[in-house]
Formats: C-alpha cells, structure tokens, sequence
C-alpha cells in the first residue's frame, strides 16, 4: 500500500516563538508550543491547520519541524528535530517500526498500544493493536490530513488485515476535528474482537466501544489485583467491558459485580465471562456508579477486593476542584464497602489532578470513612503506553492500591 505524498522543504513557512519565551525547554524534549508563546501576524493565523512549519527561537534559530494548528491552544507540535525531514510514508513506517521494536520485546501477542504519541515520536497520535487490526487515533490536525500516508505505514510495518479510524475523544474537539468513525483500510472482522490479557478473555467492540474499544493502560494493575483475587468477593466498579473484574476471576475470585453506567460495556463484559466460563460467578450492577455504591451501602454489602475506575473527574485544570471532590467521594463510598483487611484499589485517568493531589482526596475519603488505610502499592500505565519525561500530561494514569 504505497501513498504518493511528500512534504516541502525550503518553502516551508516559518514560525518565530515570542521574544523571553523558554525555547530551551524545545531544545530538551519538550514537544508543544503554545498559541501565547508565537508570535502571530496574518500569515501565521491564516496557516491550514495540519502544516508543517520550521519552528524558530526569537533569534530566528530553527528548533525543528512542527505541525500547526493555529485554531488550537497547542499552536505547534515539533516532530522532528531535523527542519528539512520529508514526512512521508518511509518516515511514518520508520517511527512506527520502531515503536513496534519495543512493544515486540514486551509482549508475545499482538494486543497492545503500538503508538502512544508524544512518547513515540508521533504527537496526537494513538495506535492500538487488537491482532490483525489496527485501530488509529489521529487526535490532531496533521496526523488527520495525513490519515492515508499514516494507514499506509502501519499496515507496511504491521501487516495488519483491517485499519479503523477512531474520532472520538476531547482531544479531537480541541483540534475542531470530526468525530466520524470509519473504516480505513480492509474489512472489519466480526465483532466484537476476543482479546487475550493476563490470563483472561475481554471483547473488544472496535467501532462503537469507549475509546478504541479496550484500555490497556491499565494491564499491569489488572495483573496485580489478580494476583490479590484467589478466593475473594469482587466488586468493579466503572468496570467498562470487565477490565479489573474479568481479571480477578483469572485470578480465582470467588464472585464478582461489575457497575458501569454503559448497558452495551456490560453485554461486552458478560460475554467475557461465560467465554471464560465463569459465567455463573459473575453479575452485574447497571447504573450510575454513586447510586449504586451508595445502594450497595444500604444493603450492607462486604467485599474482599474494590476496585473502582473511574472516567477522567478531572480533565482539565478549570476542573481540578470539582474532580478531587468527586474522587474523595468515591473513595468514601467504596471503603466502606471493603471487608476488614480488605483491598481498595483507587484509580485516575485524570492528568490534571497529579499523584499528590489524588493520593490526598483518596486518603480523606477513606478517613470520612472511618476506615484505618496502609497503601500497599501504587503503580501506572503499562510499559506499551511510555511516559514521556518532559511532557507530565503523558503520565496520566495513577493505581493506589491501600488495605483497610
């Protein structure tokens, strides 16, 4: 699959960050400049969303090749250090087989993250893995126009059967993106997809799930509970399509409830567990996570093992407050939950709220719980979702593990 695109060189606009803006942290790994940072006249505002630029200090000092998009707060995305790189097909497979090199080294099948953006040399851009397909995320304006060359490239490198396009997410909505799923390249296999991991079963719904149909950030600490899970009650709570769940049971729990406000996810989930067959220990909660903790409550439910996984409370820092609220609030609601040295296991997905913020509204919750914790463990995203060090919004995901 060969696409016939190539990039400008010496008539490549240029873009000039403002005089007393930090380029140094350019220089050091930091792939974003913001819409404040630039200095902008009617050529820079009337740029396509999607060019590619030769990013520039104040001094005129080129740091690199970005990608603009002058109707977003991240103006310029750099992608390559060398301003005269050609992005096309060759230099998409080059990034992605060096991707896969790693993710080779990691795993024995192919059900990963291939692409975690920044941190793969490819800002906005998401490839998940579910065996001979591939689902993309081009979560920003260049990698949208290029979809064709970036397809090419992953199906060169991967030899993958089917490529679906997802467009959901906020990420998209701040590029002003569409948000039509499509496929790609090749026929979609049936859904959903069976997707083996850590011992169990899940299946993935590849066009109309959340996300691109499955997390697998959260592989290690579905690992770790399932190591906590012989013989216990379980109770996942936002558990999407039976992430943590469906994992204890691998584990040999004893019995499980998963809540989740999505009937759909739960169907997903359902069909997991009698693939595993496991089917007759396994039930579910449909509705919204509060109302049912706060039920289960009144019911004076005990489990061995919570887990609760929730979506981003905080996506963003204009909801920092509302979300450390939110996150106390499930803490104390699930805790109470938790059997006398019993596991709770507290998640976020929330980049604005860090691991010292979150770790505090989890601790007050437990306490207005009455509850006495020890924290056991805490851990991240898995190694197919790589941080990149100078880019903190890459490390989103935080696990607590505490017994009560």
């Amino acid at each position: 699959m060969k696409i016939s695109e190539s990039s400008v060189d010496d008539t490549r606009p240029r873009v000039r960050m403002r005089p007393k803006t930090d380029a140094r942290r350019i220089r050091f790994g930091y792939p974003w400049c913001y819409a404040n940072e630039i200095v902008t006249d009617r050529r820079t505002k009337a740029l396509t969303p999607g060019s590619l630029v030769i990013l520039e200090d104040e001094n005129r000092n080129p740091l690199g090749l970005a990608a603009v998009n002058p109707i977003s707060k991240i103006f310029a995305r750099l992608i390559d250090l060398d301003p005269a790189a050609d992005v096309n097909q060759e230099w998409f497979a080059h990034r992605i087989n060096k991707a896969l090199s790693l993710r080779d080294q990691l795993f024995n099948e192919p059900y990963y993250r291939l692409v975690h953006a920044e941190a793969d040399g490819l800002p906005g851009i998401v490839i998940d893995r579910f065996g001979d397909t591939l689902v993309i995320q081009p979560n920003a304006a260049w990698a949208d126009q290029r979809i064709k060359m970036l397809t090419a490239a992953a199906v060169e490198v991967t030899g993958a059967e089917c490529v679906v396009k997802n467009s959901s997410g906020r990420a998209r909505n701040l590029e002003a993106l569409d948000d039509v799923t499509t496929i790609v390249f090749g026929k979609l296999p049936p859904m959903p997809v069976k997707v083996p991991m850590n011992g169990a079963i899940y299946m993935a719904d590849l066009m109309g799930g959340q996300k691109t149909g499955l997390y697998y950030d959260q592989r290690p600490n579905h690992r770790f509970v399932q190591d906590l899970a012989n013989g216990a009650r379980v109770l996942d709570v936002f558990s999407h399509v039976g992430g943590f769940g469906l994992a204890a049971l691998a584990g040999g729990a004893e019995s499980l409830i998963c809540v989740d406000s999505s009937e759909p996810s739960l169907e997903l989930a359902a069909q997991a567990a009698e693939a595993m067959g496991v089917k007759e220990i396994f039930n579910i909660r449909h509705g919204d996570a509060f109302s049912v903790l706060s039920t289960l409550n009144d019911e004076r439910e005990l489990f061995d093992l919570v887990v609760c996984d929730p979506p981003a409370f905080a996506p963003a820092r204009q909801s920092l407050d509302a979300g450390l609220r939110a996150y106390e609030r499930i803490a104390r609601l699930s805790a109470t939950l938790v059997a006398e040295n019993g596991i709770l296991v507290l998640c976020s997905c929330s980049h604005a709220a860090d691991l010292e913020k979150f770790r505090g509204a989890s601790l007050r919750g437990i306490g207005r719980a009455g509850r006495k914790p020890v924290l056991i463990h805490t851990s991240f995203a898995g190694p197919d979702h790589p941080l990149l060090p100078q880019l903190a919004e890459s490390g989103y995901l935080k696990a607590l593990f505490f017994r009560l």
